[in-house]
């Protein structure tokens, strides 16, 4: 039997919260301390990724009232009620799938009759069939010619997942000869965004995927017609450039002005869409199926170790854990997601919606007031341009702001000098490791304008390269990490209410039915 309970009410949470404070880290992370901390405090993730929280202000004691937390909140529960598909989206009434995308974790999930696994599948095939078909050359434009771009039309879910995945992986495509078609992403509706992808583009030879669940995005479409009038103005047929990603019952899914249309489903939120059709169809045409594939799996990998009931054998589990006693009971408000890797640039954004869509509620499942903070605020930057812009606030600032690093010990370009002693990839290792013992330990001075204080907790996710499997493994990892810190909270983290009012108000300025402030608005705008 499941019970959905406020977090405050669980006397799991009672003694986790008398454990404030319980570690000193300078004093932690100093020393031969320090480096048996940084020993023992690793957990193995999937694809080869390993977890460690040496710098987080956790020990023992604190470890094992996260576990019994877990325990009470039934966290393994709970996943397992999603993935067998017991109805957890109770704001909207739906299952939550996306796991189902990369691989089956229980029993068979079947809906009116239909096998969604075998579902998701079938997509995928199609996709993959498409994407091999455009790159043998056999479905061209009307010119006879090969596509040499492909071009997503879409906001929020629908972009922002895609784009970081498929930025995350380019120069990793390109050094081994897997990079078919470049991509690049319309999701704006300002129209600088489409005019200065479309003036960079060869647009006779591009491939525009338009991706909108439910046929009606004013963004999406607004975006599209954009890339239509801009077809039709070089004498191109619009309809032999363009095919969709959406719901089998919108308007876009029997249209002939689409080569093709790709399946999603109401199970599968647009943040949590990157590893469906939503991704797969720009994915696969960019670096082929086979790419794709490796991608699922290392996601799937990360799946079946959050199945873990053992918190040290589950790090999305332990990382949500230590997430919620950093909320909940140190009060840290906001979490900085510094990626040691430029091909994650885009990845920070993707986990600002992933975690601030998902947990960012302020009433329970039930829709009762909460008395306790939830989702924190996201950012980040790629490391080491962070460190010239932010990091001030977050070495000397007022608040301390919990940190989460991810490194790789390769690049992924095959390119590198050696200068004054060491390479371009050994000087981002070693900025990583310096900032974290420098958050970890500050320095005292005499003058106070130099003094770091330190205790500035943070985590590090460490891999050999990003490649497929370990980017696909990444992104389950902070899914499931949301997850069950939605559960934990008591939270629907399937929903996304909170997007909702702004577009109402802004199709009644567009209609001009308004009034007061909104009209002035309107009027400064010149709307």
């Amino acid at each position: 039997m499941i019970n959905w309970k406020n977090l405050d009410t669980l006397a799991a949470f009672g003694k986790l919260a008398a454990l404030k404070n319980s570690v000193n880290l300078p004093e932690a992370m100093s020393g031969e301390n320090g480096a048996a901390r940084v020993a023992k405090y690793s957990v193995p993730m999937a694809a080869g990724l390993s977890y460690n929280f040496a710098a987080k202000t956790v020990d023992d004691d604190v470890l094992e009232a996260l576990g019994e937390l877990a325990a009470e909140a039934q966290l393994t529960e709970k996943f397992a009620a999603l993935y067998n598909g017991e109805v957890i989206n109770t704001g909207e009434k739906r299952l939550v799938l996306h796991q189902l995308t990369r691989g089956q974790l229980g029993d068979n999930v079947v809906v009116e009759g239909t096998d969604k696994r075998a579902f998701y599948v079938g997509e995928q095939k199609k996709a993959a069939d498409f994407a091999e078909k455009v790159h043998a050359g056999e479905i061209t434009n009307a010119a006879g010619e090969k596509f040499t771009t492909v071009v997503q039309i879409g906001i929020g879910g629908s972009d922002l997942g895609p784009r970081a995945m498929y930025l995350a992986l380019e120069n990793w495509a390109r050094q081994n000869g897997t990079l078919k078609l470049d991509a690049r992403f319309i999701s704006n509706v300002d129209p600088d965004d489409a005019a200065s992808v479309l003036k960079t583009i060869d647009v006779a030879h591009s491939l525009f995927v338009l991706v909108s669940k439910s046929g009606t995005t004013l963004e999406t479409l607004t975006n599209e017609s954009f890339v239509k009038d801009a077809l039709k103005n070089l004498g191109l047929d619009p309809s032999k450039h363009m095919v969709a990603v959406t719901s089998e019952t919108s308007p876009l899914a029997k249209s002939s002005d689409y080569l093709a249309a790709f399946f999603m489903d109401d199970f599968i939120g647009g943040r949590y869409s990157s590893t469906s059709c939503v991704g797969g169809v720009v994915l696969s045409l960019a670096f082929g199926p086979e790419v794709f594939a490796r991608f699922l799996d290392g996601a799937h990998q990360a799946d079946m170790t959050a199945k873990e009931s053992n918190l040290m054998k589950n790090p999305a589990m332990l990382d949500a854990l230590i997430g919620v006693y950093e909320r909940n009971v140190l009060g840290y408000p906001s979490t900085a997601v510094l990626p040691y890797s430029q091909a994650l640039s885009r990845f920070p954004a993707h986990l600002q919606q992933l975690d601030m869509e998902s947990n960012g509620k302020h009433v329970n499942r039930f829709g009762e007031p909460l008395d306790y903070p939830t989702g924190p605020v996201i950012f980040g930057e790629p490391g080491t341009n962070g460190q010239h812009s932010f990091y001030q606030l977050l070495h000397q600032g007022t608040d301390i702001v919990p940190l989460q690093f991810v490194g790789f010990r390769q690049n992924q370009a095959g390119m590198d000098v050696d200068i004054q002693g060491s390479t371009s990839q050994q000087k981002l290792c070693a900025n990583v490791a310096a900032q974290i013992m420098a958050f970890a330990c500050g320095k005292q001075d005499a003058n106070p304008n130099k003094t770091f204080e330190g205790g500035r907790p943070s985590s590090i996710i460490i891999g050999e390269q990003l490649t497929p499997e370990t980017l696909g493994a990444l992104l389950a990892h902070f899914e499931n990490k949301v997850m069950f810190q939605g559960f934990c909270w008591n939270l629907n983290s399937f929903d996304q209410e909170g997007v909702q009012l702004g577009k109402v108000l802004a199709k009644r300025v567009l209609a001009h039915e308004t009034d007061g402030a909104l009209k002035a608005y309107s009027d400064l705008l010149a709307i």
